[in-house]
């Protein structure tokens, strides 16, 4: 099969036959690489044992990986924009794979670490763009499906990383978690030269100032947040955020003057791009508090294993992969503004009917909770990264997919950091803490919900 190049006027994507290879190719790289974010976490006490280190110290392993995916996201979908979705694409699908090989050969936890920031950044090299390839693999009229297979694989891969992850230390080292990601990104490579679209560069010189305070901005702002639980920490914690935010001035200041910014403040200007965004943080927020304040009240207060929480919790990631699809196929249809207004409308009313848990219930209890609430979740998401990348302008789709993942990593980052302030505060009183962070989780949900109705009145210009 020739390599297929698409010109600025091609809007039907690529022909059925085509467009099958290249979503299996898609799929094959996101699933490593939601597997390559999950699956270290579970085998963080067998790394601290053999290597000999801390626990905290072997939260870097974690901690590199994500860093280093923030602070690359929005110039690699830059220099998607400027060099080609698919080149992007494909040098981040043989750093992912070369790094995962570094990662399984590692025999300290320094090198480790640092084979897991190059993780991070092929990661990010996926990541930044895969929504923006999808646009142009797919019709018009069939992004929302195509945005929603996304999805589908994101959940699948989330539910099925901590399964897989136990198998693999079953019967394997925790290197193996590393070393199975190798063949599964050469086969993407391989498949990715022959199936994915040659699409339009945008001609721009690739802004190295403005990678640099992109960096220092999510850097340290992100660190600085994560000091939140540590006491001892306050004061370099105070520090970093000053510094990120002195960092972040000058680059949004940097990105107002340019004509194609990596910040793409330009398209904020459109309120139903803006919404979307605001409308992703809440609602990733949402999903992040639950996730980390339930496990914890159930272990702790209601003394399960960490086995048992798991299986409890699976039904949300589970029912997403059902209802994303659907969404999608709704999206094409229906307004986002709407479909996500009600999916969120929906996970508020879940999130609710968990504040009436006790700590050890029933498992059908928490199961049509997590049902109920996943359901709503997934009727959100699709429709709504439709919006966001349907909205732009088709030159600018790199911008789009990287503010998605942006958006949602900022989601994630901001859950976590308020449930290590509600346990903080409460000091150490689980039950507590528990139910004021699945009310704050539940008012995120409905912000959210609010956001996204605002969607059906916004003008969108772009």
């Amino acid at each position: 099969m020739a390599t297929i190049t698409l010109r600025h006027d091609d809007t039907d994507g690529l022909p059925p036959g085509a467009r099958g290879a290249a979503f299996l190719t898609i799929t094959i790289a996101i699933a490593v690489s939601v597997l390559g974010s999950i699956i270290a976490n579970i085998a963080l006490p067998s790394m601290t044992h053999e290597l000999g280190v801390t626990p905290a110290e072997s939260i870097w392993v974690v901690n590199a990986y994500q860093l280093a995916v923030v602070v690359s996201l929005l110039p690699l979908s830059a220099l998607g924009d400027i060099a080609g979705y698919k080149r992007v694409y494909m040098g981040g699908l043989i750093v992912f794979t070369i790094a995962s090989l570094a990662c399984g050969l590692a025999d300290s936890l320094w090198l480790l670490v640092a084979a897991r920031v190059l993780q991070g950044l092929g990661s990010a090299g996926i990541m930044s763009v895969n929504t923006a390839l999808v646009r142009f693999i797919v019709p018009r009229d069939r992004l929302g499906r195509g945005v929603a297979t996304v999805a589908l694989v994101v959940a699948t891969s989330s539910a099925a990383g901590p399964s897989i992850a136990a198998a693999i230390l079953a019967v394997a080292s925790w290197h193996w978690l590393f070393l199975v990601n190798v063949p599964f990104g050469l086969l993407a490579w391989v498949l990715a030269v022959r199936s994915l679209p040659m699409t339009p560069v945008s001609g721009h010189r690739f802004d190295w100032i403005s990678a640099g305070l992109n960096a220092a901005t999510f850097g340290l702002l992100l660190i600085g947040l994560d000091g939140f639980g540590e006491h001892s920490a306050r004061p370099v914690m105070a520090a970093e955020l000053v510094l990120g935010s002195v960092a972040a001035v000058v680059f949004i200041r940097r990105q107002l003057r340019m004509a194609a910014p990596m910040l793409p403040v330009d398209l904020f200007k459109a309120p139903v791009f803006a919404l979307s965004v605001g409308t992703s943080v809440c609602s990733y927020a949402a999903q992040t508090i639950m996730y980390l304040a339930i496990p914890f009240y159930f272990a702790i207060a209601g003394g399960m294993s960490q086995t048992h929480i798991g299986l409890l919790i699976t039904p949300w990631p589970a029912v997403v992969m059902i209802i994303a699809p659907i969404a999608g196929r709704l999206s094409d249809r229906y307004p986002a503004g709407l479909l996500g207004g009600i999916g969120l409308a929906v996970l508020c009313a879940g999130l609710l009917t968990m504040l009436s848990l006790p700590p050890d219930p029933p498992a059908a209890d928490v199961v049509w909770r997590m049902l109920l609430s996943g359901a709503g979740f997934g009727f959100f998401q699709s429709p709504n990264n439709r919006a966001l990348i349907a909205g732009v302008p088709r030159s600018r789709s790199g911008a789009a997919s990287g503010v998605i993942s942006t958006a949602r990593l900022t989601g994630q980052t901001l859950g976590g950091v308020i449930v290590a302030i509600i346990f903080d505060m409460l000091h150490g009183d689980v039950a507590a803490s528990a139910h004021v962070a699945l009310w704050v989780a539940a008012a995120f949900s409905g912000l959210a919900c609010v956001i996204s109705f605002l969607r059906l009145t916004a003008p969108n210009p772009l």
